[in-house]
């Protein structure tokens, strides 16, 4: 830890040359995990990091560097290298004291995951696995994984502020691997959590869950090839929303838009969707995976709309990139570590409910593919180009869910998909994961209701759509 006098001397060094905001973040956290491979534990690991991460800014120029090693001496040489980028004199006041900057928990009260038992954890896992394995002699391995991150974090800044923070996350991975005389298919499904024990225990249905995991695998397994062309796709509730967060939320990010490089730069006010798209980032939802009490600059995070009747209403926005765009951050900036230095990002990201139910969806489309669930993909943050590979997909028949298929592929662009989102259904559900952009790795939310995409590429081997 660092002391507030040690910081006051650090950052007033830190300006003597001309920056004008400094700033020291340190970072104290745990990593818990635990992995069970068919019945047996096979990976158990408990770590503790730390460090200081020391940012200078001066208009729109930012150096950055960082250190575990906490001692004064050492603090101060990565001081002198990192003022080496300013040749100016001071142009702000010496630190004096530090404000503690406070702000409401809005998450509700939990067990904390390092309270619970390791023992208490792996039969978790174990019970798991096995549901999992004993289902079919084709599903040759099951890994459950049970990670547990607690991070502690203090901020001083050259705006006389000290932000504390603290947040824990935990997250169940089951990973499956089936094996048909060769042919081969996988099932990831990892829900998440900052609500402590009691949500693994007693909000996550977890009987579904396994029984959902177990039988999605087998039957995708079983299933013949999806048809190619163009032609409506049903996208799923929940994890669907993935390619929102990839092809269009990525290009809402201040640090893509501030430099001109998201296809949305410019665009705030202007239609950019179908007016039946509303979108939202929240990093308010109590206990979200995605969510945060306060952003890894010392902004309260908010709930920021992003997209209103299919006009573009907003941007995700840190300080410092906001300075190049003129506006203020708005809780939006975060970072993997002391590692990195922090940028704008997302939280938990969503299309809003609409007006249908996911029946009705279904049943308005004659013929199409209904995507449920998604496995990866990529995305060009230039153009807008992306592609994303389904894990669980059906073909659509006079408005019924009918035969699975797989291998499935949805290609398109960010711009041309908001447009073609023509119907949004009302059940709304999240999905968590973990987003890699220039801050490392962050746990984010991805959500939607059922929407419909009127028409798009789907890539497959398994031709005319026609001939199902």
């Amino acid at each position: 830890m660092i002391t507030k006098k040690l910081a006051q001397y650090i950052l007033n060094k830190a300006t003597s040359t001309g920056a004008d905001f400094a700033e020291i973040y340190f970072e104290d956290t745990l990593n818990k995990s635990i992995s069970v491979v068919n019945g047996v534990v096979e990976n158990l690991v408990s770590s503790q990091t730390y460090g200081v991460g020391i940012r200078l800014l001066k208009d729109t120029k930012s150096v950055y560097g960082y250190t575990n090693d906490l001692s004064k001496n050492n603090l101060e040489k990565l001081v002198e290298r990192l003022i080496g980028s300013f040749n100016e004199n001071k142009i702000i006041n010496d630190v004096t004291d530090f404000e503690p900057v406070k702000y409401k928990n809005f998450h509700k009260k939990c067990t904390s995951l390092l309270k619970i038992p390791t023992q208490t954890i792996i039969d978790y896992l174990k019970n798991c696995n096995k549901q999992i394995k004993d289902y079919d002699e084709r599903i040759v391995r099951v890994t459950t994984n049970f990670q547990i991150v607690s991070t502690k974090t203090t901020i001083y800044n050259t705006n006389n502020k000290e932000i504390l923070n603290h947040k824990e996350y935990g997250r169940l991975a089951l990973m499956s691997v089936a094996n048909d005389n060769g042919k081969i298919e996988t099932r990831f499904d990892g829900p998440g959590s900052q609500g402590g024990w009691e949500y693994f225990t007693k909000e996550l249905d977890l009987d579904n869950l396994i029984k959902e995991h177990r039988e999605k695998l087998i039957l995708i397994l079983e299933a013949k090839e999806c048809p190619s062309g163009k032609f409506p796709v049903v996208i799923g509730n929940g994890w669907g929303g993935v390619i929102f967060h990839e092809a269009c939320g990525h290009q809402l990010e201040a640090s893509a838009v501030g430099k001109g490089l998201s296809v949305f730069s410019g665009m705030l006010g202007k239609k950019i969707a179908n007016d039946c798209v509303t979108a939202y980032d929240d990093g308010t939802i109590p206990n979200e995976w995605g969510s945060q009490l306060i952003d890894d600059e010392g902004v309260l995070t908010r709930k920021n709309l992003l997209i209103e009747n299919g006009i573009l209403k907003g941007y995700l926005v840190d300080n410092f990139t906001g300075r190049r765009m003129g506006i203020e951050g708005n809780g939006a900036s975060r970072r993997q570590s002391y590692k990195f230095e922090p940028t704008s990002r997302m939280s938990n990201t969503y299309i809003a409910n609409g007006n249908y139910t996911k029946e009705e969806i279904i049943s308005s489309t004659k013929l199409g593919i209904y995507a449920k669930s998604f496995n990866g993909g990529s995305v060009d943050p230039t153009t807008g180009d992306f592609n994303f590979g389904c894990s669980e997909a059906y073909i659509i028949r006079d408005g019924k869910i009918c035969e699975p298929v797989r291998g499935a592929t949805l290609v398109g662009n960010a711009k041309e998909i908001l447009l073609h989102i023509d119907m949004v259904g009302n059940d709304l559900a999240y999905g968590q994961g973990m987003c890699g952009a220039a801050s490392g790795s962050i746990p984010v939310d991805v959500g939607q209701p059922t929407i419909r995409v009127d028409e798009i590429t789907v890539g497959g081997r398994g031709g005319d759509i026609n001939e199902y």
